[in-house]
C-alpha cells in the first residue's frame, strides 16, 4: 500500500525539523502511542494501540531514522508485530522551506499481514490516511505554539 501526503506548517523548516527529530513530540502526536523509547541513535522501540474496524491491536515494533539530511529529508523504517498481524514500511520525508512556511511531503510504502490485512485494502488506506493526518495536525499545533528557532 502506498502512503502519500503533503502538509504545510506555518513555521520555518528549522522548527519543523526540530519537532520531527524530537522523540517526545513524536510520541505525543502518534495516535495510540503508549511508549517510544530509545534503542540507540535514531532507533526507537514503539508500543501502539491501533484500532482498525473491529480489530484493535497492540503492536510492538521498531522505528529507525536513516539517511538524514538536516532541515531537508530523512527516511523512516518501521517494523511492528501484534496479535492482529504485522506492519512493515519505509517512508521518505522531505521538507521544503517556503519562507515562513514549511511543506512536509510524505512518500512511503507499507506492507501489512494477518487479520488487519483481511479487513480490506480500502479500509486500511482510509485508516492510514486518518492516522497520518492526525499526527501531522498535532505537530502543526506544536509548531504554532512554540517559539521559532
Amino acid at each position: 500500500m502506498d502512503i502519500k501526503g503533503s502538509y504545510t506548517f506555518d513555521a520555518p523548516a528549522s522548527r519543523v525539523w526540530e519537532l520531527l527529530m524530537d522523540p517526545a513530540a513524536i510520541a505525543g502526536c502518534i495516535p495510540g502511542c503508549r511508549e517510544l523509547s530509545p534503542l540507540g541513535e535514531d532507533r526507537y522501540r514503539a508500543v501502539l494501540v491501533v484500532p482498525v474496524s473491529a480489530i484493535t491491536g497492540n503492536y510492538t515494533g521498531t522505528i529507525a531514522v536513516t539517511d538524514k539530511v538536516p532541515l531537508q529529508s530523512y527516511r523512516l523504517n518501521v517494523e511492528g508485530n501484534g496479535r492482529g498481524g504485522f506492519v512493515r514500511g519505509q517512508t521518505a520525508i522531505t521538507l521544503t522551506d517556503a519562507g515562513a512556511q514549511t511543506i512536509v511531503a510524505v512518500d512511503g510504502q507499507v506492507q501489512v499481514g494477518g487479520a488487519i490485512a483481511r479487513v480490506g485494502q480500502r479500509l486500511l488506506e482510509g485508516v492510514s490516511r486518518m492516522l497520518m493526518d492526525q499526527f501531522y495536525a498535532c505537530l502543526k499545533n506544536k509548531a504554532a505554539v512554540a517559539p521559532p528557532v
